[in-house]
């Protein structure tokens, strides 16, 4: 198989290890966020969502290894088409710049949790009221540090499946250029002037 376009044991790491990463992400945004809300007190309700992403993390950092690690090994088998198949080097290169600022924006958004989670365990040794609608949305009474932080978690934690999904449709662009037609125009483009 070494010498076939058929590596489909990377691709299917690949992909699966993306449908985590975004999965996690859109389920963590949508629910995990949102799972405390319900709860009576402003430290339950960061508690409850700093746990479920807590118990996440592995899963989702595997899913990124997974996204990096074979996208290592499908460019590696894909060298012949990145010097000879126009678009393919460049769609490539944006993909794996892609993964590794989605890899960047995760590491953040766990960061910016993590200060959350903190503060809002300050806030409580210190008898400071904690008033918070979800972990990462404020109400008035919310003290103007956890603010902050929910504020920049919100915007990161929307940025990671938005560049997990962006790494997913590169890889179906490059999957689909394996298509004969596709490899033929891509190499008469390289070769023939416009």
């Amino acid at each position: 198989m070494a010498n076939s376009d058929n590596h489909f044991v990377a691709q299917a790491v690949h992909d699966l290890g993306s449908a985590l990463w975004l999965g996690g992400s859109v389920m963590g945004i949508a629910g995990v966020n949102k799972s405390g809300s319900e709860l009576s007190t402003g430290i339950d309700r960061v508690r409850v969502a700093s746990s479920a992403w807590t118990r996440f993390a592995p899963a989702q950092w595997g899913g990124i290894a997974a996204t990096l690690l074979a996208g290592l090994r499908l460019t590696q088998v894909g060298g012949r088409r990145i010097a000879l198949q126009k678009g393919f080097g460049s769609v490539g290169a944006l993909k794996a710049g892609l993964a590794v600022a989605g890899a960047g924006a995760t590491a953040y958004a766990t960061y910016t949790g993590s200060r959350i989670g903190a503060l809002a365990e300050e806030a409580e040794r210190s008898g400071t009221p904690l008033d918070v609608k979800d972990a990462t949305l404020p109400n008035p009474g919310t003290p103007p540090e956890i603010v902050k932080w929910q504020r920049r978690q919100r915007v990161t934690q929307l940025l990671v499946p938005v560049l997990a999904g962006a790494n997913i449709v590169c890889g179906s662009w490059l999957v689909q250029s394996y298509r004969t037609g596709s490899t033929l125009k891509g190499v008469l483009k390289r070769v023939l002037p416009d």
